[in-house]
């Protein structure tokens, strides 16, 4: 019943915070003059009449989507548009931008997706190794590597290995997949059912499509991966050196209890705690960060879609788009996370539902 409280709260805050959110963006946009807001609509201030005068043009605009109504009208209007699905037409696309930040959704989720699957648990473990062995050449090691891997900013990181594992030893390709896969993928023979290449091709019976699937993915998982995985180790190592000098773990080994059993079994359950909040954090710092390490290493996700559509004009209703659907990213990781928090530590469920 705790738990089942908790995540009912949990639910509610997720719409109210979602509606905050995007309130404060609209807002955003609203600060900019009428006539440069009506001005964004087309790429370039150009109308697709070319005997449109520029000032026909701009009071067509106000006039078509309301821009001089007041701030809780124009914001419902829009927020209505996106529950309805209606994320707006962008010139520049020349279609919807919910259908094409659907369209490119699926190699950005699986990007990321990896990428958490490997820095949250690989943290933990390296973090906990090194209270472990405090001390020690795998302490030593682990803090110089987590030292690096703050020190290296993501792109140039990404840049790097394309330089050593690509261009000089032709392992790890950029890319999402090769083109001759990429031919067989689109064929009708080949069933695409979540849209993860990786999971497909074992759906199609194609191993060979998911290891190069995998290929692809090596080198930008991990580039995404190493500065939250060095601050999600870092946090685990301080909290079990905390955590070993607590009375339980005295209490442990004075009962006679294998070091290595208090080590993972009781400091690493509560110094977990610590090491999720700092998973959620980098995770919703991940999620903002994948979009640069896509054009590092040419991954056609979501970022091919703001990039190209800002490289030429402005485009607001790909910018309010990719804004609103980096939100709906981060919002369910941070739920996740909030409820493993809640699973691992029943004082925090306790200070919700009395809250």
């Amino acid at each position: 019943m705790p738990l089942a409280r908790f995540l009912v709260r949990r639910l509610l805050t997720v719409p109210v915070t979602l509606l905050v959110i995007t309130a404060i963006l609209y807002g955003i946009i609203m600060l900019a003059p009428i006539e440069v807001r009506a001005g964004l609509y087309l790429p370039r201030g150009q109308s697709n009449n070319p005997g449109l005068r520029p000032e026909v043009y701009l009071q067509n605009a106000i006039e078509e989507h309301g821009l001089d109504d007041p701030y809780p009208i124009q914001y419902a209007r829009w927020a209505w548009r996106l529950l309805q699905g209606d994320w707006g037409w962008s010139p520049l696309l020349r279609g919807d931008v919910l259908e094409a930040l659907l369209e490119r959704t699926p190699p950005t989720a699986e990007l990321t997706l990896y990428s958490i699957l490997f820095l949250v648990p690989l943290g933990i473990i390296s973090g906990g190794q090194a209270a472990w062995k405090r001390g020690q050449a795998a302490d030593h090691g682990f803090r110089l590597a987590a030292f690096v891997a703050t020190s290296i900013p993501p792109f140039i990181l990404g840049l790097m290995l394309l330089t050593i594992f690509y261009a000089g030893l032709n392992w790890f390709p950029p890319g999402r997949i090769s083109i001759a896969e990429s031919l067989e993928i689109d064929a009708p023979s080949f069933r695409t059912i979540t849209g993860l290449l990786t999971v497909d091709g074992l759906l199609n019976n194609r191993p060979d499509i998911t290891l190069s699937a995998f290929r692809h993915l090596a080198l930008p998982a991990f580039t995404l991966s190493m500065v939250h995985w060095a601050t999600i180790g870092r946090v685990t190592r301080a909290a079990m050196i905390e955590e070993f000098s607590k009375e339980y773990i005295v209490a442990a080994h004075g009962r006679g209890l294998p070091h290595q059993s208090v080590v993972w079994t009781h400091a690493l359950r509560n110094a977990v705690v610590p090491a999720l909040n700092s998973a959620a954090l980098s995770a919703a710092a991940l999620v903002m960060g994948v979009f640069v390490i896509e054009a590092v290493f040419g991954f056609p996700g979501v970022s091919e879609l703001i990039v190209g559509s800002m490289a030429f004009a402005p485009d607001t209703a790909v910018a309010m788009g990719f804004a609103v659907y980096s939100v709906l990213l981060v919002l369910p990781l941070m739920f996740v996370f909030d409820v493993l928090q809640a699973v691992v530590d029943p004082r925090i469920r306790k200070e919700v539902i009395e809250g």
